[in-house]
């Protein structure tokens, strides 16, 4: 795909956001990922390894596949972490996270080292863990989606917490976050879905060096909307990003709604 396939359809700046609108999730995905690699390799140019924190969810399948694919980058020198998990799920269910991002790219490229959540352990326990190991260093790149119900991670808006003292907590999923999951295809039923999940916070989320917001889908319409044009509030857990100061939203038609005039 050419340079001049990723140019966005449109964009905008509201607050510190910026916002790209891409033709579809194909171009969405090959644009974040080429933003990505280009943030990664300048970290890594100047001698210093990489923190980076990645979601799990379908909305990511594009831009993985594509980092996946990307040449040239040592990852060796990348700790990588995944910033949520479901509690009360087998070890070896399909739908753990940490399985998708193993299958989807940690397999692949093989970072120098990947924190994964246990969510076998003691929630409390595990949450203290988890958060200690992202603490250690500044976080440097955050891969991340928007919910449905506007959520980050699993920030659902009953939860989500701009002041949290804590940078990983244990939650209770809202009804809206868990008939996503059905939607996206992960549960064939709501029953299914866990109830409770581990969930990097906000202001964890938001204390990395940039953030890369990637969000595909006509179901995320209104939860994209309300993030970029709405009051910045908990309500809206994604509305958050509008603060950070190195933050980029790829959107794409379906997601945003923007068609180009003939």
């Amino acid at each position: 795909m050419s340079q001049s396939m990723l140019l966005p359809v449109y964009s905008l700046l509201k607050d510190n956001l910026r916002t790209q609108v891409f033709a579809d999730r194909l171009q969405l995905g090959q644009a974040a990922c080429d933003d990505f690699a280009g943030k990664l390799r300048a970290l890594l140019a100047v001698g210093r390894s990489a923190r980076v924190v990645f979601a799990a969810a379908p909305s990511q399948n594009e831009f993985l596949d594509a980092l996946a694919a990307q040449p040239d980058i040592d990852w060796s020198r990348v700790t990588a972490f995944h910033m949520d998990e479901y509690l009360d799920l087998p070890a070896d269910a399909p739908q753990r996270f940490a399985r998708y991002l193993n299958e989807r790219l940690f397999d692949k490229v093989r970072p120098g080292r990947v924190h994964l959540m246990n969510p076998c352990e003691d929630a409390t326990k595990e949450a203290l863990r988890y958060e200690a190991l992202l603490r250690e260093a500044p976080i440097d790149i955050v891969c991340l989606g928007i919910g449905e119900n506007g959520h980050l991670a699993f920030n659902d808006p009953p939860v989500a917490d701009f002041d949290d003292p804590h940078w990983v907590k244990a939650v209770e999923l809202d009804t809206d976050c868990r008939l996503q999951q059905v939607n996206d295809g992960c549960f064939d039923s709501l029953a299914r879905v866990p109830t409770h999940a581990l969930t990097m916070t906000i202001p964890a989320l938001m204390s990395a060096m940039h953030v890369l917001c990637i969000v595909p889908g006509r179901r995320k319409r209104q939860a994209v909307l309300r993030a970029v044009h709405g009051p910045i509030e908990e309500s809206c857990p994604a509305s958050a990003l509008r603060r950070h100061e190195s933050c980029m939203l790829y959107a794409d038609t379906d997601s945003y709604g923007y068609r180009r005039a003939d």
